[in-house]
């Protein structure tokens, strides 16, 4: 016999994420269609601090969302006057929301974390403990651990977690809210929102809790190739790219954000692809978690030690070696060196729009030029352009990432 059903609960919950970028921006509004028909009163938001330097009615918006939010995710703030624009409106909210998760981000951030039993700022150890060992570098003269032994890490720890009690559940469950946003897939944001929901869930929103498990976190490929025809899109193998039919000029090999890929805001990498693959260029389209390329040039750009491309274009608008709060300039220059041939960084427009960036006669912002430009060429980087970057209008994905058809043509 079938059950009866009943409609979905329409309490009214708010989410509110607050980050750097809007690299997910488009997973974030698939993900709020999705998660419609579960929670009807579902209010999801997502807030760029890219955003706020041009528009004082942003950070408005931002600092009454966060006032209000039920579960709030802040991550990806490092730079000062970021933290400092939103700081205050965390720390109020902060005993005052069911849930708040600081990762990713500044220690003033990650301090205001505070899931169930677990405050990170209360914690002098423990849950901090594991994070420092987790970014490595505890003297002055230590690098930070490499991005695949931290992302190793992040994995094992939540699988130790679950079986100790207490506390370490909230702690696990942290590691996995920052496994579900690495790599944010539309899957896996969609199942943070519903994993952060049917934990901490508080108050009048309480019985919106989920006895059953929520998938845990999809895995992607932490090094691999990208490409727009492959049926996956993306692969660990460069056997896995579009054949090549006839013989080419060159080869370039291209290094992408990972994360722009595994959230469906790509639109700017393809053009780049088009327009070389047009010119009777081979490319190859790779990509390393965290923002330390080497692992990717190790695997797709060279052969038993020799170099294996005639060219690098880097897209990633940040170091080769670093990225907003790390850049090792000796180390990017030490790859550079071992592959020897010209190495080109251009650069999206990330804190303002194309249309913004192409009627100012600045140009680039401060940060823009400092981060995707300046740090670049210290490790050895020439040839800086703008090469996309979002539109002021265009529907759903407005937020998006697009080539510019002029500078994808001059690369």
């Amino acid at each position: 016999m079938l059950k009866r059903t009943t409609a979905a609960d329409a309490t009214a919950i708010r989410v509110v994420i607050v980050t750097l970028d809007n690299h997910l921006a488009g997973a974030v509004d698939r993900a709020r269609r999705q998660l419609r028909e579960a929670y009807p009163g579902l209010v999801l938001t997502m807030h760029a601090a890219a955003d706020w330097g041009g528009s004082d009615a942003a950070r408005e918006q931002c600092l009454a969302d966060i006032a209000a939010g039920d579960i709030i995710v802040a991550n990806m703030l490092f730079l000062e006057d970021h933290i400092q624009a939103v700081l205050p409106a965390l720390t109020a909210r902060q005993m005052q929301c069911d849930a708040m998760v600081g990762c990713i981000a500044s220690g003033e951030v990650v301090k205001l974390t505070r899931l169930g039993r677990l405050n990170m700022g209360a914690e002098s150890g423990g849950a901090l403990g594991f994070l420092k060992r987790l970014r490595g570098g505890k003297k002055p003269d230590d690098k930070p651990v490499s991005a695949a032994n931290q992302m190793k890490s992040l994995r094992r720890i939540p699988k130790i977690l679950k079986y100790i009690p207490g506390t370490a559940q909230d702690l696990r469950a942290y590691f996995l809210t920052m496994q579900y946003w690495l790599a944010g897939s539309d899957e896996n944001t969609v199942n943070m929102v519903r994993f952060l929901i049917s934990r901490y869930a508080d108050g009048p929103r309480r019985h919106l809790r989920e006895s059953r498990a929520v998938p845990a976190p999809i895995e992607y490929p932490e090094v691999g190739v990208y490409h727009p025809r492959m049926p996956t899109r993306m692969a660990d193998a460069a056997s896995a790219l579009p054949a090549v039919s006839s013989p080419t000029m060159g080869t370039v090999g291209i290094l992408l954000m990972r994360s722009y890929i595994l959230a469906g805001n790509s639109a700017h990498y393809d053009g780049v692809i088009s327009a070389l693959e047009a010119r009777g260029l081979k490319v190859i389209p790779a990509f390393a978690s965290g923002l330390d390329a080497r692992p990717a040039i190790e695997r797709f750009f060279t052969r038993d030690g020799h170099t294996t491309i005639d060219a690098l274009v880097s897209l990633t608008g940040f170091s080769l070696v670093g990225g907003p709060a790390y850049n090792d300039a000796a180390a990017s220059e030490q790859v550079l060196a071992a592959l020897d041939v010209p190495y080109i960084a251009a650069q999206p427009v990330e804190f303002q729009t194309l249309d913004q960036w192409a009627a100012s006669d600045r140009g680039l912002l401060p940060v823009e030029a400092t981060i995707m430009v300046a740090i670049p060429e210290l490790d050895g980087a020439t040839g800086s352009m703008v090469f996309g970057g979002r539109t002021a209008s265009g529907g759903d994905d407005a937020r998006s990432m697009r080539p510019h058809p002029e500078r994808a043509e001059m690369l």
